[in-house]
């Protein structure tokens, strides 16, 4: 039934696009509504999508200028236009073009690849803002937005954690402590337990050791504050609204002045992640050298400094989570209030009290050897069980929200925000468990880690645990993608019989049809990623409850466990195990070979700085150490430039977004003043402001929130093809005003060899829209109606460039 549907769907959209350009046709060249007064100058401001371009592609012209900006984002024109503005005659015909290039925000420097590590804290940053929309219910808003800081806190403990074992654990305490594993190890023997040397008692190596994941964490506290001095901390241009405060407060989030400044938030969470992060490398001494202390024979007196130093420990991270629970982000207006006491204490409060834990585990106790694993391992299970208890309540949060106003296309009712909330602690978990994989199976030799064959234990159990369930999951995933290919295939079946109606005077060949249909059916999978995630969050919740179970219910790695079990259990158990930590440890080595290539080849840097593009749009409301949002940079730039021009020129401004650039576009037309907003169009193509941001940010881009956004911006045509994977309609209700999509256009603009296309034309997809003849036309069009909006202008303006 579904399928009929979508046949039909696809047939009619393909019958009615030639209907529908021939009308847009007769709308571009039907004459315009007297202007009331109008500039002759007119201005294409052109943002470019996903994984970037440069100025000369963008404007056809090998001769280009920055005319202001710099390396990192900039306004670009071709030489000849730089005084366009002295000249409005000579630009009559077609605007004046200009080319906004942000692509180096996200994939510029080779630090920039630095950024794959970081890619659990990115993912939590969006469950923030999926969050489904809020009428009314301002509690249960504040408590998401609480759980998702929360659930970004246990994040930054866990990534610590997994540092402490490599550092701690698996090295200091088990290799160093064992002859059989620090024997051939030149670079470990001045800590080996059995040369008796200063740095030899267990207590002395986990202090130096702490050293790593304190530096970990010192990089990462770096980076964030120098991200931040770049992007949050900027002083935000001019308001950007003229209403008063009552009216401002009800407009869509987008449109408030504060929206893109999260100065304050981000310095205070950043104080309480780094502090987060030192308290447990604190703890983990804390709780080595206390355990010895507490066990018979040891010293009564410091066993009494480790418990109060516990207290004292335990009572600092009540004080970070108070931190992180007490403030989230403020968008009515900006706020520039700073943390100071709280910013600059927090994190060396913390850092004294880790060198009072270095000491303390590092006071001499004769008699204290290290055997078996680091004690405090089952820290990894209580942060499990805590995100999987946050990810349920979440849940209900959004679920709450969704139900009090449900927003239309909004995927998994609401639950789209605790999904990716589930992947980003899997994200987590995997790096955790594939970076203790490797360096356990680098230090224990051609021994299987964990399985007691080899000179150290290996991991805690539950890390192994986590990466034995990686097979299960990758096999349901496998499944998953097989019933797409097989869904596709089948619609790309039916799209053979209507793709011909779209070019009836031409001649049809089976093969030119089923490449055009095979791609309108691929380009259909993106609205099938719904299902696809929820399916793979929910089996990943399930499986990671079923390892704590595991590994708490048997205290051993799953081959261990199995035996004595029936031949087929046992097999299936030691092969899960083998495969999982291939798999980790694979996974991890391909991030690290990824980030280095990226680091040295700009190419695959510009492939990473695609996936920056589509994940750090949104502000880090959730997680410090996220990469940093470059819309806090590129909205306030488009803002910035089309106020200025059209108050100094008084000219018309036609804002001209692609893919990711539309979303830019509609963020910073959002924030200009009416009085900029009625000289300002807006041309969207291949845009993902509906079938993506508005479906998984309903809050943000939600159908209200775009149905306000053609209210102020009267004059807005959005172009789309069928065959666009990531762009799409935006489906405003209709409530009789003009239409703001146009489309579907034809993909290929010929079947087969024409006229005008004497080659075979190749069918765009995604790319190249300005090509289309379509595209021209509209633009004319809204230039055409954006002249019966703007006023008389003002005697005696210069009608100079903002340049």
């Amino acid at each position: 039934m579904e399928q009929a549907m979508e046949q039909a769907t696809a047939k009619t959209a393909a019958k009615t696009a030639a209907k529908t350009a021939a009308k847009a046709t007769e709308e571009a060249e039907a004459p315009a509504p007297a202007p009331t007064g109008s500039s002759e100058l007119a201005l294409e401001l052109l943002v470019h999508g996903v994984g970037g371009t440069t100025p000369q592609a963008m404007l056809g012209d090998p001769r280009t200028v920055r005319v202001t900006g710099d390396a990192v984002a900039g306004i670009h024109r071709r030489a000849g236009d730089v005084d366009a503005e002295d000249r409005p005659g000579d630009h009559r015909r077609e605007p004046v073009p200009e080319a906004y290039v942000w692509s180096n925000l996200t994939s510029g420097d080779g630090s920039r690849a630095l950024w794959l590590v970081l890619l659990p804290f990115m993912v939590i940053n969006l469950a923030h803002w999926m969050r489904p929309t809020s009428e009314g219910r301002a509690t249960t808003v504040r408590a998401y937005g609480l759980l998702v800081r929360l659930l970004a806190l246990t994040l930054t403990v866990l990534l610590t954690a997994a540092a402490c074992e490599v550092a701690l654990d698996l090295t200091a305490w088990q290799c160093a402590g064992t002859p059989a594993c620090s024997s051939g190890k030149a670079w470990l023997g001045f800590m080996s337990a059995d040369r008796g040397g200063w740095w030899s008692p267990p207590g002395r190596r986990l202090a130096l050791a702490a050293a790593v994941p304190a530096a970990v964490t010192g990089l990462l506290w770096l980076l964030s504050r120098r991200t931040w001095s770049a992007y949050e901390a900027q002083p935000p241009a001019r308001p950007g609204t003229d209403e008063d405060d009552d009216k401002a407060r009800s407009r869509p989030a987008l449109c408030l002045p504060g929206f893109w400044y999260g100065r304050r938030i981000v310095a205070r969470l950043r104080a309480a992640h780094t502090a987060a992060a030192l308290l447990t490398v604190a703890a983990f001494l804390v709780q080595a050298a206390g355990h010895h202390d507490r066990a018979p024979g040891g010293s009564p007196a410091l066993d009494t400094l480790g418990r109060t130093l516990g207290a004292v420990l335990v009572a600092a991270a009540l004080f970070v989570v108070h931190t992180v629970c007490r403030r989230g982000r403020s968008e009515g207006a900006p706020d520039h209030t700073a943390d100071r006491l709280i910013v600059a204490a927090l994190p060396f409060t913390a850092l004294g009290l880790l060198l009072l834990s270095a000491v303390y585990a590092a006071w001499d106790r004769p008699g204290w050897q290290s055997h078996g694993m680091l004690p405090g391992d089952r820290a990894f299970g209580l942060l499990a069980l805590g995100q999987g208890a946050l990810i349920l309540l979440l849940a209900l949060a959004a679920r709450r929200l969704h139900r009090a106003a449900p927003a239309e296309r909004t995927p998994l009712g609401g639950l789209a925000g605790p999904a990716v909330a589930t992947l980003a602690c899997a994200l987590g978990g995997v790096m955790t468990a594939g970076v203790a994989h490797r360096v356990a199976d680098w230090l224990d030799g051609p021994a299987t880690p964990g399985m007691g064959d080899g000179p150290i234990g290996g991991p805690p159990v539950l890390l192994t645990w986590q990466a034995s369930v990686i097979p299960p999951l990758l096999s349901v995933l496998l499944l998953l993608l097989l019933a797409l290919a097989a869904r596709t295939l089948h619609l790309g079946k039916g799209l053979c019989r209507t793709v011909p109606d779209g070019y009836p005077d031409e001649r049809h060949d089976q093969a030119r049809t089923r490449a055009i249909a095979g791609t309108i059916a691929r380009a259909g999978l993106t609205d099938a990623s719904p299902w696809v995630l929820g399916t793979v969050a929910a089996l990943t919740l399930l499986l990671g409850a079923g390892a704590v179970a595991g590994a708490w219910g048997t205290h051993d790695a799953p081959g261990r466990a199995a035996a004595g079990t029936p031949a087929a259990v046992e097999d299936v158990a030691e092969t899960a195990q083998a495969l999982g930590s291939w798999c980790v440890g694979l996974g991890f080595v391909l991030l690290i070979a990824w980030g280095r290539r990226a680091y040295r080849d700009p190419a695959a840097r510009r492939t990473v700085g695609i996936l920056w593009d589509v994940g750090t749009f949104w502000p880090r409301a959730a997680h410090p150490f996220a990469p940093p949002c470059y819309a806090e940079r590129a909205v306030p730039d488009l803002t910035w430039r089309m106020r200025t021009w059209t108050e100094r020129t008084g000219g018309r401004l036609v804002i001209s977004g692609h893919s990711q650039g539309s979303v830019l576009a509609a963020a910073a037309v959002w924030q200009l003043p009416a009085a900029t907003r009625s000289r300002v169009a807006l041309l969207t193509y291949g845009s993902p402001l509906e079938r993506l941001y508005g479906r998984w940010f309903p809050a943000y881009f939600g159908p209200v929130k775009l149905a306000a956004l053609h209210h102020d911006v009267h004059c807005w045509c959005n172009l789309w093809r069928l065959t666009d994977p990531i762009g799409g309609p935006v489906r405003l209700p209709g409530d009789g005003t003009a239409a703001v999509d146009h489309g579907p256009l034809k993909d290929p603009l010929a079947y087969g060899r024409t006229a005008e296309h004497p080659l075979p034309a190749g069918i765009l997809g995604h790319s190249q829209y300005q090509s289309d003849p379509e595209f021209a036309r509209t633009r004319a069009a809204l230039l055409a109606r954006l002249a019966a909006w703007i006023p008389v202008p003002p005697q005696g303006s210069t009608g100079r460039s903002s340049a």
